[in-house]
């Protein structure tokens, strides 16, 4: 008696089984090796395990037909254990360790950006500037509040306080823009709006502090002009003139935005393990009320960025990018002002915590919101 070859989808279907049982083998060796790290057992072994057991999880989660949306959050959760467990993987190694590469890493994430793009893309936003505004209003207002508030209701030593508020008067973090991509929302809308807030933050990053923190925190502006010009707006030209040149020549496709996106999300988990491995000591030393004070901080941002601009009427879409741009904060400017202005060491705790964790908790919402499209108008904009 014959057997009738089995069909594609029993394939896949037992692939996938497969691929949970690996999720679930390498979900239980890294927990027992973090247990044993903790206790300091055998730490090299452990870790070393720990890192494998992490990587098995993340392939096994990009190869699972269902669960592959949230690949980018689990590689973003790998790069930071990695970055963690074996810090000199990305300070001391590589043609351009440490944090030195963290421009050039942060160029080819926006330059992927830009080039999955139009100019159109970009005259359409300016065309309707209220999401803009919007996202600017809640950016600059949200986010501080939120973590004076938090630092008030958790009763932070001053010193922390001063570091989660000082987050939330800094302006967009450049990841927004790939996990917007991932997030099915306006991209054009999430790259304007990092660079507004980020041109805005020598003016109201110090206004908020000192209003906030009593703290006066002057800004070298120019410098600052010249950064944003650097790492975003010349990247993100270049991106938008070879979609151009590609589109002239019909080389452009599904498959070249999809290598584009990649290149992206590649260059920003790199970024991730960076400063995980930066910040090793902080995130050692960080107790539980810390750990929840960022995570407030952050999710808080989400809350208030996406409701608030449904308020005003925007759409799907562009309520999703403006809850990215609000949750996810330049943790980086925030870490340098605290040590290199402020000038307290334990001010810049909160904000090395912060760039892991944002990146963690906005790639899992990307991930979320990428299984329903992201641009039904669903109110009027």
């Amino acid at each position: 008696m014959r057997h009738e070859p089995e069909t594609a989808s029993r394939i896949l279907i037992k692939r996938d089984k497969i691929l949970v049982w690996l999720l679930a083998i390498a979900g239980i060796a890294l927990g027992l090796s973090l247990l044993l790290f903790r206790i300091e057992f055998n730490s090299i072994s452990t870790a070393i395990v720990a890192a494998v057991a992490t990587c098995m999880a993340s392939i096994a989660v990009a190869l699972h037909s269902k669960m592959r949306t949230y690949s980018f959050a689990t590689w973003v959760i790998c790069f930071v254990m990695v970055g963690f467990l074996f810090p000199k993987l990305f300070l001391e190694w590589g043609p351009v360790p440490g944090l030195k590469s963290l421009p050039y890493l942060i160029q080819v994430a926006m330059f992927g950006m830009g080039a999955m793009l139009t100019f159109g893309d970009f005259e359409r936003v300016l065309r309707t500037p209220g999401p803009i505004a919007v996202g600017f209003l809640f950016q600059f207002s949200c986010m501080p509040l939120v973590g004076w508030g938090v630092s008030k209701l958790l009763q932070l030593p001053p010193e922390i306080a001063v570091g989660v508020i000082l987050v939330g008067c800094c302006p967009g973090g450049v990841a927004s823009n790939v996990i917007t991509y991932l997030a099915k929302g306006n991209v054009a809308l999430s790259v304007t709006m990092t660079a507004c807030t980020t041109l805005a933050a020598p003016i109201m990053t110090p206004l908020m502090m000192y209003l906030l923190a009593d703290q006066r925190v002057p800004i070298d502006y120019l410098g600052m002009m010249w950064s944003i010009v650097m790492t975003v707006f010349i990247p993100v030209v270049a991106g938008l003139l070879c979609n151009a040149i590609l589109t002239r020549c019909k080389l452009a496709s599904k498959r070249t935005e999809g290598y584009l996106a990649m290149l992206s999300m590649l260059a920003i988990c790199f970024v991730c393990g960076i400063i995980a491995s930066n910040s090793v000591n902080e995130i050692r030393s960080a107790g539980f009320v810390l750990v929840l004070a960022v995570l407030l901080h952050n999710n808080l941002g989400y809350l208030l960025g996406y409701w608030g601009a449904k308020i005003a009427r925007c759409n799907e879409a562009d309520s999703r990018t403006i809850a990215i741009e609000v949750g996810l904060q330049n943790g980086g400017m925030a870490a340098l002002l605290a040590t290199t202005v402020i000038q307290k060491a334990s001010a810049a705790v909160a904000p090395a915590l912060f760039g892991p964790l944002m990146n963690v908790t906005g790639s899992l919402l990307a991930a979320w919101w990428s299984r329903n499209p992201g641009d039904r108008p669903d109110m009027p904009s």
